[in-house]
């Protein structure tokens, strides 16, 4: 990774989202950890991974979608040097790919990176959370001593619209809630909803 490109692109990305930062539990996190977000637009994991501590950034990898971060030279560029992204192929949902995929996610925390994911695998409006899919709870499972940390964005839909490709600037907010992990006892499907629970609790004025 180029320092200078990693510095650029987070400069950049917190002028055109203007992110606003809240922590839930005690700072910006510093230990290992599956960051996992309500998901609104392609600058999502941009912003998130730029609102990091340095020396936290700079061991985290965004798990981005590969069709969209391969499409031109430049996207590739910034993907693979300067956010070292785990790409996914969305458009190979076979079970072989969909294997790879997660042994590629394991190998990346074995080495002591932390990830940057959207359990519900495609862009929402905005005005709901959908349900979450199996993926979190995959890596939750394996990777019991990393923490999970839901992370809630707000407007980044309004910044990023489906189908642009350049960002209007605006104020965003990314709040951090505390960390938790998937109990030994804990079906799928009650963890998944747990997680998803966390992002939306974070809402504000939510009870």
């Amino acid at each position: 990774m180029s320092p200078l490109a990693a510095l650029a692109a987070a400069w950049l990305a917190r002028v055109a989202a203007g992110p606003k930062v809240r922590y839930c539990a005690d700072g910006p996190p510093s230990r290992q950890s599956i960051f996992f977000a309500n998901h609104q637009s392609h600058l999502d994991f941009v912003v998130i991974w730029s609102v990091l501590p340095p020396e936290m950034r700079a061991r985290t990898r965004p798990v981005a979608a590969k069709e969209y971060w391969t499409a031109s030279a430049i996207r590739t560029y910034l993907s693979v040097e300067v956010f070292r992204a785990v790409l996914v192929d969305r458009a190979n949902p076979s079970l072989s790919a969909l294997r790879g995929e997660m042994e590629v996610l394991l190998a990346a925390l074995d080495a002591g990176d932390s990830l940057i994911l959207f359990p519900e695998g495609t862009r929402g409006s905005g005005d709901r959370i959908a349900p979450f899919r199996g993926g979190l709870d995959f890596l939750a499972r394996e990777r019991p001593d990393v923490d999970l940390v839901p992370i809630l964005l707000d407007n980044l839909e309004r910044i990023m619209p489906k189908g642009e490709f350049l960002p209007v600037p605006q104020l965003s907010t990314v709040i951090f809630g505390a960390p938790l992990h998937r109990r030994q006892d804990e079906s799928k499907p009650d963890f998944l909803a747990r997680a998803r629970q966390a992002v939306i609790d974070l809402e504000p004025g939510h009870p």
